[in-house]
């Protein structure tokens, strides 16, 4: 590939570093993590009249996109899962609320569910994020946030009636 003369950089690294951070919500300075969940939260919300299996693409889409994205983001900040990276936020919401109504209460609540796993890091979690390099590493640590969000949100709405 070659290197723009300008800024050092390939197309693919400013591809990977627009789209690791959707579309530069992680630089945003504090809790870019949840600063990146909400971006893909409102995503949600403009989608919702999607079919199931249509969030079911998507959710794999970003998860895959997120896995090369990802990897060659953390090699060009220089960091191990940087806090700029929030394309895995995006596919970990994204698990978190397949197969639930894309009713408003049920976003926020998934919202609030997810952000708790992820930052608790619950079993087998933190494990990915320590076991895992690359982008695989970044995205795994999400998608098992959002399954447990995602299952604990099922509980709710059954809970709920």
């Amino acid at each position: 590939m070659t290197r723009h003369s300008t800024s050092g950089r390939t197309p693919w690294d400013t591809f990977a570093i627009v789209v690791s951070t959707v579309g530069f919500t992680g630089y945003f300075p504090v809790a870019s993590g949840t600063a990146g969940t909400l971006v893909s939260a409102c995503l949600f919300w403009a989608l919702r009249d999607l079919a199931s299996w249509h969030h079911v693409v998507i959710a794999l889409g970003v998860l895959l996109l997120g896995i090369g994205v990802a990897g060659r983001a953390e090699r060009i900040f220089g960091q191990k899962d940087s806090g700029k990276i929030v394309i895995d936020e995006m596919a970990g919401f994204w698990v978190t609320m397949l197969f639930h109504p894309p009713s408003l209460k049920w976003i926020v609540i998934g919202f609030a569910l997810f952000r708790l796993f992820d930052v608790v890091k619950v079993f087998p979690a933190d494990y990915a994020e320590r076991r895992f390099q690359g982008g695989i590493g970044v995205m795994l640590d999400d998608v098992v946030a959002g399954t447990y969000a995602n299952g604990v949100l099922h509980l709710l709405r059954w809970l709920a009636g």
